[in-house]
């Protein structure tokens, strides 16, 4: 209670200052009608301490609307639209206030390594130059910096908070594929787009029939022939809403039993009708469909390796020139393990650094890319999102992973259901926490 107590009067004290200023300049527009005042941007709505602005919005929806055209979505009716963006606005003002509070950030060196990244997957030989494309195409690079960072921060509050707490049993991994063996699965990919209406946690009957209704209106709008990607911008409460629902393509294990159920009898083009799960409401939309072709023999690395995080205490430079002395006394000589269990800060220390033998993709690319450069016995130094490696390989081998391979990807399906679900369930629980107060008028309640 005195929490609320406290974050109501900052944001009262907030809005009277604004009107005060209103007032104020009111008083000099009358004493000087050719004085020049300052315009006060409109609070459009109280988050906590924070607030969200009218420009702040405006700004928003222009990207929005930007990006939709780019996607050739058509566009759903402003007042929706503005409404969907304002809500997502406001989850991601609580998500990056509890980061702020509980001391999760990005700094400037994980913020290049991850562009970087993103350079080179959109062909770029450098940062520098994928940023001078974006000055030409008119792109703000010190906010598409700061986009970036809030995403990045957003995983990690999610790995933290949510999929850090994933817990998956052997009995659901028999459970799902008996599941699957039973509804006669072949091995096919789906690309799929959904629409979630999410029901609040412990909602009365009138909440849950109030979602209700909006999934209906939203699947009343298609049977009528509206565009998936346009309804779901402006109806879906997923985070990907913006991007049209897209999910892209998933292998059958990695979709839900009772998804694909409702999936089994349609065409490419068709929707299914309202589906309900823990989270909320779905519609489902079958874009397309194929044959899989995941592979059965795969080459696996046995490999260990010695980490030293980076953090605002340790730079990326002290890091490296730490992990760049181990390496030197291993190559004198020391015992890579005990040099692990010594100087490591990933869990993997008490086992000397041994990761075990790893299969493509279990590991961030740039680590796996290093990795790969490797001969059997040697090491390496490589710079990750986490700080710097120092990897050896102890041996490799081509393994048949079918069985392996398939209890994998039942147990990715689970998380991936589980983890939206959690995720989902933990931001209702910050919005419940929050003080929110709107100022514009009452159809964005």
């Amino acid at each position: 209670m005195i929490t609320l107590v406290r974050k109501l009067n900052m944001s009262k004290m907030k809005i009277l200052f604004c009107a005060a200023l209103l007032v104020f300049n009111s008083a000099v527009a009358k004493e000087d009608p050719q004085a020049q005042v300052a315009t006060i941007d409109d609070v459009v709505v109280v988050v906590n301490d924070d607030v969200i602005t009218k420009n702040e919005l405006d700004d928003r929806v222009k990207s929005v609307i930007s990006q939709l055209k780019k996607q050739g979505t058509p566009l759903p009716e402003m007042s929706v639209l503005k409404k969907q963006i304002l809500e997502r606005m406001i989850t991601d003002m609580l998500q990056a206030q509890y980061a702020k509070e509980s001391g999760v950030k990005v700094d400037d060196t994980q913020l290049d390594l991850a562009m970087t990244s993103i350079a080179h997957q959109n062909n770029f030989a450098t940062l520098a130059e994928f940023l001078d494309k974006l000055k030409s195409q008119g792109v703000d690079v010190k906010k598409f910096r700061e986009e970036i960072r809030s995403e990045m921060i957003a995983k990690k509050l999610r790995d933290r908070e949510v999929d850090s707490k994933l817990a998956i049993s052997e009995k659901e991994v028999d459970n799902y594929l008996a599941n699957k063996s039973q509804m006669g699965q072949q091995n096919e990919e789906y690309h799929l787009a959904h629409i979630l209406v999410v029901v609040p946690e412990q909602a009365s009957a009138d909440k849950i029939q109030a979602s209700r209704e909006r999934a209906e209106h939203a699947l009343t709008q298609l049977a009528g022939g509206a565009d998936f990607a346009q309804v779901a911008a402006g109806t879906s409460d997923a985070n990907d809403a913006l991007k049209g629902g897209d999910l892209g393509w998933r292998p059958t294990d990695r979709i839900p039993p009772m998804f694909m159920n409702a999936l089994k009898g349609l065409k490419p083009g068709e929707n299914t009708g309202i589906l309900r799960s823990p989270t909320g409401f779905h519609i489902l939309k079958l874009v397309d469909k194929r044959s899989g072709s995941a592979p059965v023999v795969i080459t696996q690395t046995h490999a260990r390796h010695i980490l030293i995080k980076t953090s605002e205490i340790m730079t990326s430079a002290e890091a490296k020139k730490r992990i760049l002395a181990i390496k030197q006394r291993i190559d004198a000589g020391a015992d890579f393990a005990e040099e692990a269990r010594r100087h490591s800060e990933d869990g993997s220390a008490a086992q000397g650094g041994d990761l075990d033998w790893l299969s493509p993709g279990q590991t961030v690319s740039e680590f796996e890319d290093a990795m790969n450069k490797l001969k059997v016995g040697e090491i390496g130094v490589v710079e990750t999102q986490f700080g710097w490696h120092l990897i050896q390989v102890l041996a490799r081998r081509n393994t048949d992973v079918s069985t392996q391979q398939q209890r994998q990807q039942a147990r990715m399906s689970i998380a991936s259901f589980k983890s939206e679900e959690m995720y989902q369930d933990w931001l209702r629980q910050l919005r419940d926490r929050a003080f929110i107060e709107y100022h514009q008028d009452d159809e964005q309640k």
